[in-house]
């Protein structure tokens, strides 16, 4: 057959979906499988978006405009208003299909092919993929478990700039570790994209979901007009994954102009999607609050239920709904797959997402799993259960 591309030798696997196949062969078993490996939220999605579904009396489908619609443009512009943001007008938001699409765009629009990213790991794991696709290297700076994630040292990413680096990377609140940077920690970065005339590029898809601290935006740095570019999307805000819609916001005009033929060439965002988040977006603060509360709840349950098992430490996030687990084997990994297709404990596993996949380093994060408390606290506590039951036998073995 004719040959592939090198891109498609070089594409990592999700290693959230990766071991798929293995949750299949326990659930051919007959086992029910508990699904901490991805981050596809369980709380209902917002019922004016639903019943915005129900009333849809359009008669053509047609496109919308390359940007998005000025409606929700404008139900964007009125959300991020009341984030502090009042300059922000719908010129500033540029919709696209996911917050993937948008992070697509940034790095075609800074980098050409053998450009650098520097980006704090483990990161979500398909910046690794977006950077495939872009043509664009992945410079990784390792932060630490025992600091919670913190930011590396400013100095370590001093000394990774080179005449190829176009922008440091973040996600936050982070994405797999929860990590939440505080403004000690952004004012650093501010400084040193300006002083290499760097874009900063922010992920804060994750933003509503904070916990002890406030979250910080980098639209809040006025000096950061021309770099700052934030990421966004209604996935998980509204638990609403399925309808691919996020944004790419700044207030670099020449960026956003550029940005529209990136936006034209693949002709607009889904019609469907942007009604149903202009819906989510009216009367949404009550919402909001009632879903910070519980995945707030299930953070401290879930963090401090695995810190009871022997061996296992987990730092505890500020935001997201995401946690880094240490475990005490060698490779976390065989341990997942061991877990799905050889082990059970009451009828009932367990699926967790290898940490390894959310690094660049090569041998990164053997030892450590990604767990999304994504389920409700009594499903939490047996998934727990399940997985001390696992590390016990695993390990004796």
């Amino acid at each position: 057959m004719p040959k592939l591309s090198h891109k498609a030798d070089q594409m990592p696997a999700s290693p959230i979906r990766k071991l798929m196949p293995s949750a299949d062969i326990a659930m051919q078993k007959g086992l029910n499988v508990y699904h901490l490996n991805i981050g596809q939220p369980d709380i209902p999605s917002p019922i004016q978006s639903i019943e915005a579904m129900h009333e849809w009396n359009i008669p053509v489908l047609a496109y919308t405009r390359s940007e998005g619609t000025l409606e929700y443009r404008e139900a964007l512009t009125t959300y991020y208003h009341g984030k502090g943001f009042s300059d922000l007008t719908p010129s500033n938001f540029m919709v696209t299909n996911g917050g993937s699409e948008a992070l697509l765009f940034t790095l075609s629009l800074i980098a050409n092919a053998g450009d650098e990213i520097i980006i704090p790991e483990p990161f979500y794991a398909n910046y690794n993929g977006f950077s495939v696709q872009t043509d664009v290297n992945v410079v990784p700076i390792s932060a630490s478990i025992e600091s919670g994630f913190a930011l590396p040292d400013i100095a370590d990413f001093e000394k990774k700039i080179t005449d190829k680096t176009r922008a440091i990377v973040i996600c936050h609140p982070g994405n797999p570790t929860g990590y939440l940077y505080s403004k000690e920690e952004l004012d650093k970065l501010r400084d040193l994209v300006l002083k290499h005339d760097l874009y900063l590029i922010s992920d804060e898809v994750y933003r509503e979901f904070t916990y002890d601290e406030n979250h910080i935006s980098v639209l809040a740095y006025p000096d950061l007009a021309q770099n700052a570019i934030v990421i966004d999307s209604e996935s998980k805000r509204f638990s609403m994954c399925g309808i691919r819609l996020g944004a790419m916001i700044s207030r670099n005009e020449e960026l956003l102009a550029a940005a529209m033929k990136f936006a034209q060439a693949r002709l607009s965002p889904v019609l469907v999607s942007q009604i149903i988040a202009t819906a989510a977006h009216r009367e949404s603060a009550g919402y909001l609050m009632q879903a910070k509360a519980e995945y707030s709840q299930r953070r401290n349950f879930v963090v401090d239920a695995l810190n009871r098992i022997d061996g296992v430490f987990v730092p505890k996030p500020k935001g997201a709904f995401y946690c880094v687990a240490k475990l005490p084997v060698e490779n976390a990994e065989d341990f997942a797959k061991w877990m799905l297709e050889d082990f059970e404990y009451n009828g009932e596993t367990v699926m967790v997402a290898p940490n390894t996949g959310f690094y660049s380093t090569p041998n990164s994060g053997l030892d450590e799993v990604r767990i999304a408390y994504v389920l409700e606290i009594s499903e939490l506590d047996k998934a727990v259960k399940i997985l001390e039951k696992g590390l016990e036998a695993y390990r004796a073995r």
